[in-house]
């Protein structure tokens, strides 16, 4: 359950969708419904101050974004028309991003259990936290909300590679219940969707977006001495563990999208095929 008490996941909807994804906590991915735990965003339940917050925080992000942001990803904000002054509507966001790769964003109310996650990815749609953080908490969100969902996640879906990558992704996850195959899953997830970088024009750029909604991460991904860039290597990615409660020390590059889709689909094409996890 979500901890932001917000009126736009104020509902009986909501709580039933709630409902609807703790009990889908152990079902087999034929049984997951994804229907079942999506909310309509109220857009109008968002307030002056929602709205504020969001401007604040896209328009000071944007400022180091505009050079230090991978290309792909700045080119996904034009493409899906994500403005800084107020909330998005996913409905708009959806009529702009679905003629481009077939991916949509989808209202959901709070925390949902993994298999359900990757079941909403494995369809090309996302579930997206509708609430927004408020004022006390700019700086730092123990959980997604609009801001980081939307904004750090969504530009990429409108690349057709990246997009591959996601739902491939998705489907890997969301068909196996080896509990070493799902942990190095989870970490191919925080280093690359989460925490990832990509040479572009001669130099490092973000595009994970732990990176692109946080300034204090974005920074220090870039510019720290004490952070060991990796150069990506799906088996290496899978087998390297992280923690959440701090700056990341270690971060691995890609040289393209395009390296990180060809790794996902041999990866998740061995997985699904039946052979062993990437060695330990």
């Amino acid at each position: 359950m979500s901890s932001i008490d917000h009126p736009v996941i104020d509902s009986s909807e909501a709580q039933a969708a709630l409902k609807a994804a703790a009990d889908s906590e152990g079902k087999s991915a034929s049984e997951i419904d994804i229907d079942s735990m999506k909310v309509t965003q109220r857009w109008e339940k968002y307030s002056d101050e929602d709205h504020e917050v969001w401007s604040i925080i896209i328009n000071k992000r944007m400022e180091q974004l505009e050079e230090s942001a991978s290309n792909v990803y700045l080119d996904g904000m034009r493409a899906i028309n994500i403005r800084p002054d107020q909330v998005p509507r996913l409905s708009e966001v959806n009529e702009l991003l679905a003629p481009l790769t077939g991916w949509s964003s989808h209202g959901v109310p709070g925390y949902l259990p993994a298999k359900s996650f990757f079941a909403f990815l494995a369809q090309r749609q996302f579930p997206t936290t509708i609430a927004v953080r408020p004022k006390t908490s700019m700086d730092y969100l123990p959980e997604p909300d609009i801001i980081h969902d939307v904004f750090g996640h969504v530009p990429l879906h409108a690349d057709p590679i990246f997009a591959e990558f996601l739902q491939t992704y998705g489907r890997a996850a969301l068909n196996t219940d080896d509990p070493v195959v799902t942990e190095q899953l989870a970490r191919i997830f925080w280093f690359t969707v989460e925490f990832g970088l990509i040479q572009e024009d001669g130099r490092l750029k973000l595009y994970g977006s732990g990176l692109i909604s946080s300034e204090g991460e974005g920074h220090h991904a870039l510019e720290s001495p004490e952070v060991d860039r990796r150069p990506f290597d799906i088996e290496r990615v899978a087998n390297t563990s992280f923690e959440i409660d701090h700056y990341q020390p270690i971060l691995y590059v890609l040289d393209s999208f395009q390296q990180l889709r060809d790794s996902m689909n041999e990866f998740a094409g061995h997985l699904l095929a039946g052979g062993s996890s990437a060695a330990a």
